[in-house]
């Protein structure tokens, strides 16, 4: 097959794809309108989040067999009429879901241990102990919305700590070892702390708005290593400021653009300028899943998909 990658991705990806007898084609920099002028002539196309694949695009790639999104999502094409076309779309979750694990565990002990403060504090010549007193997680709720790779994969790293996990999901009897899978209602009785592990849809989108938060009983920490867009990030704010949620640890931003690759050119808007000045926020820039080692993962794990799909 002629395969097009319109992005880098780790060397073994076109490398073993080489060795498979495919052809592969690269152009990273010219313009989404140039790709389209040429993508009926691939049979298959390697992308990351450089643009979407919308129905326009995909009209024009008339012999296209797949699409091998190198990551967890696919929100960045129009799915159901690639499917209707006979398109396969390939992602990668298992590639990076051990690094967002990790990511999440991370983040969360850094804010029950104020690490970020304390730091801050120690590097500004000041020796803060009280006021960078922690938390322990033993003894704590974990609640986990959405239970597929990446919930699995955080639930996992909780093991050895003395928790209570649990998860909700659309999907039923998704619960494992690791989680008791409950309702959503009851999940927002008992949870101290809250991570979001879900994709980008209609349901999702701006999920944690001021009247999902309202309906927790206790005053929780919230992690999202998902997307920017499930959370409202005014109605974070206004709950920070309240102490509903008493600390965020955020890998995203609503205020991303749909290729994840930045964030904004101008100033930030007030509720952004909030979070990254409050001393219980920890802000990272989209990375969760983009260690050392899920960068080969998901490469490795996209030539697998295509290796079972047309070998």
């Amino acid at each position: 097959m002629n395969i097009l990658h319109v992005d880098s991705n780790h060397s073994l990806l076109i490398e073993q794809l080489a060795a498979l007898g495919h052809s592969n084609h690269e152009d990273y920099s010219n313009s989404k309108e140039v790709i389209e002028a040429k993508i009926h002539s691939y049979d298959g196309l390697i992308i990351r989040s450089r643009f979407r694949i919308d129905a326009n695009f995909l009209d024009k790639a008339t012999n296209l067999k797949f699409i091998g999104r190198v990551g967890a999502g696919l929100e960045n094409i129009d799915t159901a009429y690639a499917h209707a076309k006979g398109i396969q779309l390939i992602a990668a979750p298992e590639g990076n879901q051990n690094a967002v694990g990790e990511h999440a565990l991370g983040m969360l002990l850094a804010l029950f241990n104020k690490l970020h403060t304390a730091d801050r504090d120690v590097r500004g010549g000041s020796w803060q102990r009280e006021a960078n007193r922690g938390l322990e997680l033993d003894g704590k709720t974990v609640g986990i919305i959405g239970y597929g790779h990446m919930g699995k994969a955080f639930a996992k790293k909780l093991r050895g700590f003395d928790v209570e996990v649990l998860c909700y999901d659309i999907k039923s009897n998704v619960g494992d070892e690791n989680a008791q899978q409950v309702s959503l209602k009851t999940l927002q009785k008992k949870a101290q702390i809250l991570s979001l592990h879900v994709p980008h849809t209609e349901l999702t989108f701006q999920m944690i708005d001021a009247n999902f938060i309202s309906q927790f009983k206790h005053a929780f920490w919230l992690l999202n290593t998902a997307r920017g867009s499930c959370i409202v990030t005014a109605h974070l704010v206004a709950a920070l400021k309240s102490k509903t949620i008493l600390g965020a640890g955020l890998d995203v931003l609503e205020y991303e653009k749909s290729s994840f690759e930045s964030l904004f050119s101008d100033t930030p808007p007030p509720a952004l300028d909030f979070l990254l000045k409050a001393d219980n926020v920890i802000v990272s820039p989209h990375v969760a899943g983009w260690t050392v080692e899920s960068h080969q993962k998901l490469a490795q794990t996209i030539v697998d998909k295509i290796v079972d799909y047309f070998h």
